[in-house]
């Protein structure tokens, strides 16, 4: 007689903070999936709400729930990252605290998974109350397909809550560098051997509020958002995220390498010289740089035109 327990163990990752207001309708999503052999993973990053007095809870009722609370803040991407060296599975899930997954979903991307290293799913968008708002994430981001790590140049739509990621690809992206999001990250390094597999079938409610880390109209982390008025940082982030994914690029992708050192170069300064070889290769690698936004052919030249001026 089969078990639940001839599937391969699945580890869903959730990374907590002051997440309260929404919680238990995620965990409940989660608890009631189809796919029977998974642990959840819960590390907590110094709520100051009853996030943990409701992790706790459900943690007492299911014995696969284990919670962590972390002895001082570590920002939400190093707060993910314990999660990820907590699970012990070969296939993780990573989790927002805030949507709500179809109950098929794991299981959905673990048929899809096959090969690839990491395989996404698209969202439907539901609004703080819950209610639909008749979008999908595909409406207002360019989801897709991605074989090439210089389509995670300055961007990504290979949303984290809609992944399932390999171990080994985990593995590989660690540490997590603080000032990359993390989905962003692992993707990057996904494309190094392997691909990071669309599927249109939208397997999470994508809960859109006022107090979202990140979101479809969201930029980045919020402590960042409220300095944006500070051209020099936002420059100097620029600089060191693209200089860590030029290091991180691996030698036999010489093509590859070749193009992010030449762009970490042209970022060290406004430069007439650095200006026009940042221009030169965007417009150059357009295609892929720019692959994950909804641009056309010509939005993508004056685009690469732009960066003569700017760094992103």
């Amino acid at each position: 007689m089969r078990t639940e327990f001839d599937k391969p163990l699945v580890s869903v990752v959730m990374a907590t903070y002051n997440g309260a207001r929404f919680i238990r309708e995620q965990l409940e999503s989660i608890i009631n999936q189809t796919y029977p052999n998974l642990e959840i993973i819960i590390v907590d990053d110094c709520s100051a709400d009853d996030t943990v007095a409701v992790l706790n809870e459900y943690a007492a009722k299911h014995p696969n729930i284990r919670v962590y609370v972390n002895e001082v803040n570590l920002g939400y991407v190093k707060n993910f990252e314990r999660g990820l060296q907590l699970s012990t599975a070969d296939y993780i899930a990573p989790s927002d605290q805030d949507d709500i997954w179809l109950e098929n979903k794991i299981e959905f991307l673990m048929g899809k998974l096959a090969d690839n290293a990491i395989v996404y799913c698209n969202s439907a968008i539901i609004n703080e109350e819950g209610e639909p708002t008749g979008k999908k994430l595909s409406d207002v981001k360019h989801l897709q397909t991605y074989d090439d790590c210089l389509q995670f140049v300055i961007g990504n739509t290979a949303a984290g809550h809609a992944m399932l990621v390999t171990r080994r690809t985990m593995l590989n992206s660690l540490p997590l560098p603080p000032i990359v999001l993390h989905d962003r990250w692992l993707g990057f390094v996904a494309s190094f051997d392997n691909r990071v597999l669309f599927t249109d079938q939208p397997l999470v409610l994508y809960r859109q509020h006022s107090a979202n880390v990140f979101g479809v109209k969201t930029k980045g982390v919020k402590k960042a958002k409220k300095r944006k008025t500070d051209k020099a940082y936002r420059n100097a982030l620029a600089r060191e995220r693209i200089r860590l994914l030029y290091e991180k690029c691996p030698s036999y992708l010489p093509e590859h390498k070749s193009a992010l050192g030449g762009l970490s170069k042209s970022y060290e300064s406004f430069s007439l010289i650095n200006n026009f070889n940042r221009m030169r290769l965007f417009f150059k690698y357009r295609d892929r740089i720019l692959a994950y936004k909804n641009r056309s052919e010509w939005r993508k030249i004056l685009f690469s035109i732009k960066m003569f001026w700017m760094i992103k």
